[in-house]
């Protein structure tokens, strides 16, 4: 019997409303008591209303064995496709835990890949939404991951990444979002491990929860691996929204300038007193930030890994900046291996994306130490001053008040190519601080003086006077303008908008060696 045109249409509606109701409606009850959105109820949130188009509806996997050849959905297990996100086309996938546990299979891999591809072809952000039971072990060693992997490796630096651990991510799952730019993760039902806890257990005796293992706070406060942590799914998508308005969409693109309404050339007079007049006491880099930057919105990355540096994204005079910190208030900002790492990868996406790289310093040193030496400081240490000489986007560093030895040249000086260096009047800037100095200048004097103490004053004093002030680093060209607290931001934009069409050519090479 011939099928009809109108027949053909009503037989498409009807398949594909079944198919984007997801799972049965027990599991999409077992989500949302679990606290989770499904994976369409995501996608919705995501993408401005009605411009979402799904790719590859129909597609469905073709393993037979274990049963499987009775259990094949539509869509297998992920949705995947493009839209806008604020008014920017944007691709993504989303994982549904409701069908087939979100399992990777072939298919699903390859429905991944297809709009990695796109996005890469069109230069267009990518955006993944991770909830899934990992490896469709029914399928077999196929290599299913590594397709992901590859995608990634060959997106990175091209257009964005940006992935969201929804629910589980585990097993060879996990370095599909850790290839990536940024890791969003939600308290409480977010969890990403390599191996989980009843292997640990078997295997190493062990005991702990899947939350302790992998959830948002050892992600976020121990191993590093997750930027951003939030409270559910809903303040999740915003915040995915949030960041890619920093971003441009490709590396062939400068980032959005916004009309913040914040006065470019605002002063703040609070800053003069920020800094206390006893050089041993803190105080909150935050404070600082939220001063000069527009309307005091900082989008913090990483926020609770290596907090003695801060690393985050926010506007200045409209401009999209980058901005890296030492924090005075946590182990007196020094650099040890964990900030050496957090910074080093910020300064390398920031770089890849065109975002100019903004350093607030406050820096002692590195912090000494036999664990810290035997970690591997040195080598860490090295990936900071690499990334930063490598990055040819504009490099602004203003130093507030310590800038000690080679911690200053990881933060960002003159010889390791910041395009200006400014400075408080106040600051000191010297191969160490001068009570230390003095001690090895001086050490043979002090051993026969009849008041040690009024020496090494009197000495660090002098050696304070000529070699710590930013008016001796002035005149040998290692800062270019001393300026008053009150008018950092107004400096500030004006050297962005000075080095906003800068070109820097890098050595011709295949790539350089990062100490990794």
């Amino acid at each position: 019997m011939e099928v009809g045109m109108r027949e053909s249409l009503t037989n498409l509606r009807q398949l594909e409303e079944q198919v984007k109701r997801g799972g049965s409606e027990k599991a999409i009850e077992r989500q949302h008591k679990a606290g989770k959105l499904t994976a369409r109820e995501r996608i919705d949130l995501l993408f401005d209303r009605g411009s979402f188009v799904e790719l590859d509806l129909f597609a469905r996997h073709e393993c037979h064995d274990f049963g499987m050849d009775e259990k094949r959905p539509y869509g297998d297990a992920v949705i995947t496709g493009y839209g806008k996100v604020e008014g920017r086309l944007v691709y993504a996938y989303s994982q549904d835990f409701t069908v087939l546990g979100g399992t990777v299979g072939m298919r699903h891999a390859q429905k991944v890949c297809h709009i990695m591809d796109m996005a890469r072809k069109t230069k267009a952000p990518i955006v993944g939404l991770i909830d899934s039971g990992g490896a469709r072990i029914q399928e077999g060693m196929r290599g299913t991951y590594s397709l992901l992997f590859a995608e990634n490796i060959d997106t990175s630096g091209v257009v964005p990444q940006i992935f969201a651990i929804m629910g589980n991510c585990a097993g060879g799952g996990v370095y599909s979002p850790i290839l990536g730019d940024f890791i969003f993760m939600i308290e409480g039902t977010s969890q990403m491990f390599i191996t989980g806890p009843s292997v640990i257990k078997a295997v190493t005796g062990e005991e702990i929860t899947a939350q302790d293992l992998g959830g948002s706070k050892p992600q976020s406060t121990i191993a590093g691996n997750c930027d951003f942590v939030v409270r559910d799914d809903k303040e999740c998508l915003q915040a995915i929204k949030k960041l890619l308005s920093f971003l441009p969409s490709s590396y062939q693109e400068k980032p959005p300038r916004i009309h913040t309404g914040d006065k470019p050339d605002r002063c703040d007079e609070d800053l003069i007193d920020i800094v206390p007049s006893n050089p041993k006491r803190t105080f909150d880099m935050r404070a600082v930030i939220a001063s000069v930057v527009d309307n005091g919105d900082f989008f913090e990355v990483k926020a609770g890994y290596a907090r003695n540096i801060l690393t985050g994204f926010a506007r200045i005079g409209g401009y999209s900046v980058g901005i890296v910190a030492n924090q005075p208030k946590v182990k007196a900002g020094v650099l040890d291996c964990d900030a050496s790492d957090k910074a080093a990868r910020f300064y390398q996406t920031c770089d890849c994306f065109n975002i100019p790289i903004i350093t607030l310093t406050d820096v002692p040193g590195y912090l000494p130490g036999v664990s810290e030496e035997h970690k591997g400081i040195i080598r860490h240490g090295a990936k900071m001053l690499y990334a930063y000489r490598e990055a040819t986007v504009p490099k602004i560093n203003c130093i507030i008040r310590k800038a000690y030895g080679g911690s200053l040249f990881a933060m960002g000086s003159k010889t390791m190519g910041a395009d200006m260096v400014l400075s408080w009047p106040s600051a000191e800037i010297a191969v160490m601080g001068a009570d230390g100095a003095v001690s090895v200048l001086y050490k043979k004097e002090m051993e026969s003086v009849a008041d040690r103490n009024e020496f090494k004053k009197q000495k660090a004093e002098e050696y304070r006077e000529h070699f710590s002030t930013p008016y001796w680093s002035a005149s040998v060209q290692v800062v270019d303008i001393i300026i008053s607290p009150s008018e950092t931001r107004p400096y500030l934009v004006k050297g962005l908008e000075m080095l906003w069409n800068k070109v820097e050519e890098r050595p011709l090479r295949k790539h350089g060696n990062i100490p990794l």
